[in-house]
């Protein structure tokens, strides 16, 4: 399988480091307390089909990325920067 890397271009998956579900980028505030903090720290939602996952690129550029991942089919269907992925979250919201 291959990752489509903005800064690199097509790179093999093994190049890269799974770190979670993207919603990792939206952290709460640093005193939001220990309810939300643990929410955020150890709940996930784990759905079937098309998801956002933050991805290193350890092995290459050192970039993070929100990969878009079929998790039925395990299918990459794209790949962009997480910087612009959080700047377009705190932009809409």
């Amino acid at each position: 399988m291959k990752i489509s890397c903005p800064i690199c271009g097509d790179r093999d998956i093994r190049e890269f480091t799974c770190m979670g579900h993207a919603s990792m980028l939206n952290r709460p505030d640093p005193h939001a307390g220990a309810k939300v903090w643990n929410e955020y720290l150890h709940n996930r939602e784990n759905p079937a089909g098309v998801i956002d996952e933050l991805w290193w690129h350890g092995q290459g550029c050192g970039a993070w990325l929100v990969v878009t991942r079929n998790t039925v089919t395990h299918e990459i269907l794209g790949a962009r920067l997480a910087r612009d992925v959080k700047k377009e979250m705190r932009d809409a919201g």
